[in-house]
């Protein structure tokens, strides 16, 4: 009898033993389920917020790739050429040679920025005319203008070949337009404030970047599809003088002289009247000692 209770007390304490063994890693796998779930959340949190900063940095590295390395079949078949020309010659008449020349730049669909008009003394006639020609007349109307020209003082054209900065400027702009089209998508799907107050503040800044590129490609274009031309042009008169009519006036020179003369007699008689008016009384006296002398000597 006391064998049987010992063996079904051994089953018991067997069995709480088990069960006992099977609750603790029960309990401990849900404490591992626990931990993993927390550092997987944890993961996805990090994730989500280094994506915007991964995409930034991967668009920069973009962006800095673009602006270096072109391959050949990025470059434009037609060159971008910013043309300038400096003209400095001499005219027969001044005001038809400029007349002329601005109906050349009419002609050719251009227009005038600047004209200016010196005289100096009435001998030199001068004046500088600041031009934009399109391009395709550029030279065209430099052969037409330098037919206006008596003498050809200077002349000078140069080009600047800006097609590889053209290309640079447009894939700096494409990258800058992914970039803002991301940035507004992330802007869409922020949750937090300052994640939103972020992007905003680097959307802005991509954007004032975006219109700067613009503006530079809109300068090249203008400068390409218009070249400048500035003439100076100048006209050197002689000045034959007219014949002196005051010098050769004899009937005035002859009036003048005869009243010049009678002035001259009139000043005289003048000057003899209150001569001998004003000095009367010693005149009178002087006569009467000569008087007396004369007298008295010839008695004797």
């Amino acid at each position: 009898m006391k064998k049987h209770r010992f063996l079904l007390l051994l089953l018991i304490s067997v069995f709480l033993f088990i069960t006992a063994c099977s609750a603790s890693e029960s309990k401990k796998d849900m404490v591992e389920s626990s931990d993993s779930e927390v550092w997987s959340n944890d993961m996805a949190v990090e994730r989500d917020s280094a994506a915007y900063e991964s995409e930034e940095y991967v668009e920069e590295s973009e962006d800095a790739s673009e602006g270096i390395h072109h391959s050949a079949d990025d470059i434009p078949t037609v060159r971008m050429i910013i043309h300038r020309a400096f003209l400095q010659f001499q005219v027969a008449d001044f005001e038809k040679a400029q007349l002329n020349i601005e109906k050349k730049v009419a002609k050719y669909n251009g227009y005038i920025v600047e004209s200016n008009v010196y005289h100096e003394e009435d001998k030199t006639i001068s004046g500088n005319m600041m031009l934009r020609i399109p391009e395709k007349h550029f030279q065209s109307f430099l052969t037409d203008a330098e037919g206006e020209a008596t003498d050809i003082i200077q002349r000078n054209v140069t080009g600047e070949d800006v097609t590889e900065h053209y290309v640079d400027l447009e894939a700096r702009l494409k990258s800058k337009r992914v970039l803002e089209e991301r940035l507004l998508t992330f802007m869409e799907q922020a949750e937090k404030t300052e994640d939103l107050l972020k992007i905003s503040s680097d959307l802005a800044v991509v954007q004032e970047e975006i219109e700067v590129i613009v503006g530079k490609m809109k300068y090249l274009e203008n400068q390409t599809a218009l070249s400048t031309v500035e003439i100076h042009l100048f006209e050197n008169r002689i000045v034959i003088p007219d014949i002196d009519r005051k010098g050769l006036d004899t009937w005035e020179k002859t009036k003048k002289q005869f009243t010049t003369s009678i002035n001259y007699l009139l000043a005289f008689a003048s000057s003899l009247v209150v001569f001998f008016v004003g000095n009367f009384p010693i005149l009178l006296l002087l006569l009467v000692i000569i008087s007396g002398v004369y007298f008295f000597i010839r008695r004797k």
